[in-house]
């Protein structure tokens, strides 16, 4: 695998030519799981501002997914056999994600973002093993993913599944528990060591202090207790006085806002355009302090700063185009979307199977950083695992249904040659629909080509020179063998390093 240097030189000055397809492309793969080639199409020669506006629109009007029959049940809703009671939790939780990955499928921003944060604000399920915390806890990342950002942070320290997976259930006020106050300062609003002590952090965790009611049941939603709360003067950021959650947060927020802006658009940009911003030869820390002053100018809305940075022609420049590693994730997602094929229950459950054996399971990251992503997705034992498992999916869409394969090629290649002879047409247009830039040589592309025409075919099966309407018997539309061709050229592909791109 190739690693590129951020080399984009490119302003946060609007994008204004109409989109192309490798451009139309590029912004639903990183807004979104990828996208069909119907919607690539409809998008291309498109103004990129008036179509960025209407994902970000539709993305701040989304309701959040419908809440499960068992979204406030507690543990007497539960068998009263341990073994039965943890069977039904298990099935909860799978249904579940099975429900969150169908949302992550229906490719918009909102979602998109969701999954994001759920890396940024982190909690594992493995920890607090009550699905009625893990439903609340999606909520919220739902609800505010492109809403504001200190409400953000204030809303998930108070979620349950935050409250026992970081130790703010246990935080007392004769015994405070400093974890939450940490992770908040280091991991979701600061970075390590940017503008805090370890004083800092002992005095926070007293001013979160109470909220410590777990009730008796198990599984309950934990309430505020007064009598376990810390009364007495605290001096966080330089500010003294009996602080409380709320005074944490406008503290915070007043007495850091730049170190926070910088920070979020960081990971935001690492995210969307480029994983180097350190590390480069552009002007990514021109970009990212630009996108900190919207942020703060806009009282941490989120939406506001996407926007900026979506509409760039930063982020149109072909130096950010196909220089992110896909996540387990974004590879089989993306391949679904893209082809067209069509899926089930059973398919996103596998998706959810498979992306957790190669290391993201989704409501249950290794631990409170994160999947550190992009160049951790790949090395020996997962990209053998990324080719195998990719190649079964393949697979098993051939055996469920073998003509969406044709089908799928001639989307790709479009009604004016939907009839065409020349299967370099067809290869060419599905290594275009896959990969963000081609494949890197025409070599390789020449070995597509080769595997794509198979063998085992009549004379003069292709014809002279693929002249169409010549003496050959192959056409993409009518040919038995297509669609095993571009089952073949689907299987090449899917073990190339462009085809892990993004």
């Amino acid at each position: 695998m190739e690693y590129f240097v951020n080399c984009n030189t490119s302003t946060l000055a609007p994008y204004t030519t109409p989109l192309d397809k490798l451009r139309a492309a590029h912004l639903y793969r990183r807004l979104g799981f990828s996208a069909s080639v119907q919607t690539i199409d409809q998008a291309v020669g498109q103004n990129p501002a008036t179509l960025i506006d209407n994902l970000v629109n539709e993305a701040l009007a989304m309701a959040p997914t419908p809440e499960p029959t068992w979204a406030d049940w507690n543990n007497s809703n539960y068998p009263a056999d341990d073994d039965a009671a943890r069977a039904l939790r298990r099935a909860q939780a799978e249904e579940w994600r099975i429900t969150y990955t169908n949302a992550l499928l229906n490719n918009n921003l909102r979602d998109r973002l969701s999954f994001f944060w759920s890396n940024h604000f982190v909690t594992e399920l493995d920890v607090y093993d009550c699905t009625s915390y893990l439903y609340y806890y999606t909520n919220c990342l739902q609800r505010n993913a492109i809403g504001n950002f200190k409400t953000f942070v204030s809303e998930i320290g108070l979620t349950n599944a935050m409250l026992y997976y970081l130790d703010g259930a246990y935080n007392n006020g004769n015994n405070p528990n400093e974890n939450y106050a940490r992770e908040l300062y280091e991991l979701f609003t600061l970075g390590e060591g940017n503008g805090y002590d370890e004083d800092d952090i002992i005095e926070t965790a007293k001013a979160l202090t109470g909220y410590v009611n777990r009730g008796e049941i198990g599984c309950e939603p934990i309430q505020f207790d007064v009598t376990r709360f810390d009364a007495g003067p605290k001096t966080i950021l330089g500010q003294t006085g009996n602080w409380n959650y709320d005074d944490v947060h406008d503290i915070l927020f007043n007495q850091r806002a730049n170190e926070i802006a910088e920070f979020v658009c960081r990971k935001l940009y690492e995210f969307f355009v480029h994983p180097d911003s350190l590390d480069a030869t552009g002007n990514a820390q021109a970009i990212i302090n630009g996108l900190a002053s919207t942020f703060v100018s806009s009282n941490f809305e989120i939406a506001p700063v996407l926007s900026q940075l979506f509409k760039s022609q930063h982020f149109f420049d072909e130096n950010a185009i196909g220089v992110i590693i896909k996540s387990p994730f974004d590879l089989y997602l993306n391949f679904i979307k893209e082809t067209g094929f069509a899926y089930n229950d059973n398919t996103v459950l596998n998706v959810v199977d498979t992306t957790a054996m190669l290391s993201q399971e989704v409501f249950d990251p290794f631990d409170v950083a994160g999947w550190q992503r992009d160049r951790t997705w790949i090395n020996t034992n997962f990209i053998i695992g990324r080719w195998l498992t990719s190649e079964v999916f393949i697979e098993g869409f051939y055996q469920s249904n073998a003509e969406q394969f044709r089908t799928f090629a001639m989307d790709a290649v479009g009604p004016a040659d939907s009839n065409t002879s020349n299967p370099e047409t067809v290869v060419r247009a599905i290594v275009d629909k896959l990969t963000p830039k081609g494949l890197l040589t025409p070599q390789e592309f020449q070995n597509a080509v080769d595997v794509f025409k198979i063998e085992d075919v009549p004379e003069n099966y292709y014809g002279p020179d693929y002249i169409p309407g010549g003496l050959g018997l192959w056409m993409l539309a009518v040919s038995p063998e297509v669609p095993l061709q571009v089952f073949l050229l689907l299987m090449y592909l899917s073990r190339q390093p462009e085809f892990q791109l993004k």
